[in-house]
Order: C-alpha cells, then sequence, then structure tokens
C-alpha cells in the first residue's frame, strides 16, 4: 500500500518537474536570444558613433562635404546594417549636418562654374549692402535724437497750453490759472485732451473701458525716450492727482531684441497704488444671502479681473519654464505680447506726436479716419 500511494505521487510529481525544466530551458534561450540582441545593438551603435566621429572630422578640414561619398562609404563601416538601416542613417546624418551648417552642403555643387561665379558676385553686392544698412541704421539713430530735441519745445508748449499754464494770442487771460491759490478762473486749457485723442484712435479705443475714462480725465501729458544703453522705449503717462490712485506717473518700457524686426524681448510696467476699492482693472461681485434665514448674513463678496486700459501696465510675461507651455498656450502669449507692443508703439508714434489731430479728428462707429494726420 506505501509503495502504490509512493508511485502515485511520483507520477503526481514528475510532469510538475518536466514542466518547470522546460520553462526553464525556455526562458534560458530567451536570456541568450535578448543577450545577442543587446551585443549587436552595441555593435552598431559603436561603429555608427566611429562613423558619426570620421564625418565631423572630414568636414572640419574640408568647407564642403560630398554626401554621395557617405553612402560609398557605409558598407564597410557598417557591414552589420540593412539597407534600411543605412539609408537611414544617411538621412540623419543628412538633416544633422544641413542643422549645424544652415544650408545644404552640396547645394552650389550643383551648379555650373560660371553660375557659381555669379552667385560669388550677388554675395559680395550683398555685403556691401549689408555696411550701408548698418550705416543707415546708425545715421538713423542720429536723426531721430537730432529731432527729439527739436520736438521737445513744441511738446513743452503743447503741455502748457492743454493744461492751463499759458494762454494763447487772442484769448483772454481770465480763463488762465490763478498760480497763487491753484484755482480756474474758467476754463482751464483744453479738458479730457489725451482721453478725447486716445479714444479716436481704434487700437486704444478698444482699451478704454467707461470706468477708465474717470481716471483717464486726469492725464496731462505723454512722452517718451529711448532706453540708455539698451534697445527699445519707455512711455509715460502723468497724471494730476486723482482719487483712483497715488503714481503721478505710469510707464511701460520696451525692451526690444531687434527694434527692426519689433522683435520684443519683454515689457515691464509701473504697478498701481490703487487707492482702496478704486482697481479700475478688477470688479466686486457680491452675492446676497438667501431669503428665508434665520440670522442675517453680510453678502458674500468675489473679485475678478475685467477688461481696462490700465491692465495695459501690468503686461503678459514669458514663464521660466516656456519649455513646458503647449503650442495653443505659447500661441496664445504670442498674441497677446503682439497687441500689447502694437498698443504701445500706438501711443508713441500716433498719439504723441500726432495728439491734436486725433483730438479733432471727425469720430465715427466705423472709424473711417483711422490716420487723420496723413496727407
Amino acid at each position: 500500500m506505501e509503495f502504490d500511494h509512493l508511485e502515485q505521487g511520483l507520477i503526481t510529481v514528475v510532469p510538475i518537474f518536466e514542466r518547470l525544466d522546460l520553462l526553464i530551458t525556455q526562458e534560458t534561450q530567451e536570456r541568450a536570444r535578448l543577450l545577442e540582441q543587446r551585443k549587436t545593438q552595441y555593435s552598431r551603435e559603436k561603429n555608427s558613433i566611429a562613423l558619426g566621429r570620421s564625418i565631423a572630422m572630414s568636414s572640419n578640414q574640408e568647407d564642403q562635404f560630398n554626401m554621395a561619398d557617405l553612402s560609398s562609404a557605409l558598407p564597410s563601416a557598417t557591414s552589420a546594417f540593412t539597407d534600411e538601416d543605412r539609408a537611414g542613417l544617411v538621412n540623419v546624418l543628412k538633416n544633422k549636418l544641413e542643422n549645424l551648417t544652415g544650408k545644404h552642403p552640396d547645394f552650389l555643387d550643383t551648379l555650373s562654374s560660371k553660375v557659381r561665379q555669379r552667385v560669388g558676385v550677388l554675395k559680395d553686392l550683398q555685403s556691401r549692402y549689408d555696411e550701408l544698412e548698418a550705416k543707415y541704421l546708425e545715421e538713423k539713430a542720429e536723426l531721430e535724437a537730432k529731432y527729439m530735441k527739436l520736438y521737445e519745445p513744441l511738446y513743452s508748449k503743447r503741455y502748457e497750453i492743454v493744461n492751463g499754464l499759458t494762454e494763447v494770442e487772442g484769448v483772454s487771460d481770465d480763463n488762465l490759472v490763478d498760480k497763487e491759490n491753484n484755482e480756474s478762473k474758467g476754463d482751464k486749457g483744453v479738458p479730457n485732451f489725451w482721453l478725447t485723442a486716445m479714444k479716436s484712435n481704434e487700437v486704444l479705443a478698444d482699451e478704454i473701458s467707461e470706468s477708465d475714462e474717470g481716471a483717464l480725465q486726469y492725464l496731462k501729458d505723454v512722452k517718451w525716450s529711448r532706453i540708455t544703453g539698451a534697445k527699445g522705449f519707455k512711455l509715460e503717462l502723468f497724471f494730476d492727482p486723482n482719487p483712483y490712485f497715488k503714481n503721478s506717473v505710469l510707464s511701460k518700457t520696451y525692451e526690444m531684441i531687434n527694434e527692426e524686426e519689433h522683435i520684443l524681448e519683454k515689457a515691464i510696467g509701473t504697478k498701481i497704488e490703487w487707492y482702496p476699492g478704486k482697481n479700475l482693472t478688477q470688479k466686486v461681485l457680491r452675492k446676497k444671502a438667501k431669503k428665508g434665514s434665520r440670522s442675517p448674513k453680510p453678502p458674500i463678496t468675489k473679485t475678478e479681473d475685467c477688461e481696462s486700459f490700465f491692465n495695459f501696465f501690468n503686461p503678459p510675461q514669458i514663464p521660466d519654464d516656456e519649455d513646458d507651455m503647449d503650442e495653443d498656450t505659447a500661441e496664445q502669449l504670442q498674441n497677446q505680447m503682439e497687441h500689447d507692443y502694437d498698443i504701445g508703439s500706438t501711443i508713441r508714434d500716433k498719439i504723441i506726436p500726432h495728439a491734436v489731430s486725433w483730438f479733432t479728428v471727425k469720430r465715427s462707429d466705423e472709424f473711417e479716419h483711422k490716420n487723420p494726420y496723413e496727407v
């Protein structure tokens, strides 16, 4: 009986060991196959690195690199590669070299000698043009600085007239400001001069809300200047004392990478010191308590950002982790920065030099007169 039980147990156990042995054999074979794959991959990578180094060395020794030579060299250097592998490597190296040089290395080789000579002359002409352009930009900056000084007395006179500090010929002095008591004896200067001029411009009119108008009535002058020691410009908006904010000057600085191409690096605006409850860039939402409540509760308030011209002084900024932005976010930020620069350049190039033309423009809902100072 004991022998029968033992025999029956062996009959049960043996198949289990046989299956286990089969699994071990299969695992060993799989490991061997993976090891062989890794060896082959390592060999290919080593050949690729060696080939890349060889190409880099030859490209440093010669100004031009013939990609046809690479194809002929591949079989000996990468004998373990398939045809598909070799073709892929050729394309990768081509793209890499073209990205490094910024051009197709063999393009000029495809041209006839006569065409290459003509291209050489064209390159000489381009060099001469670049020299003239650099001189033009230098003289342009000098000319701009010269006329900025000539404009200044006119801007100062305009400031005095607009703010009632001086009177024009033929108008009674009764309307001037009493400088001792700082009180007006009549109509002072030109009321709402800058607000009216800005609202007449389509770009700026879209930025000015009805709530903004109260604060912009205190705007008494607008100036711009070049940034010292850098590319870009600075806007300054000067305000009379007002019930909205403490600042007497709100400024906006544009630092440029390339002014000719209008490539903006960053914009910096003044932090506005709003008086309590006067922040025009925010609105307060109040939610009343539910009816039937036993004990009266104060209303729930919530603050939200809102559209305002004064958002202009809080420009969009490029985040430190800009590489992590998705395409839609990056495009939205780009549009915001372009729009912000459009507002600043409009104030600089149109409103400041031609303010009275914008003030007197015949306004219409369609903004037919977008450039009132054009002949």
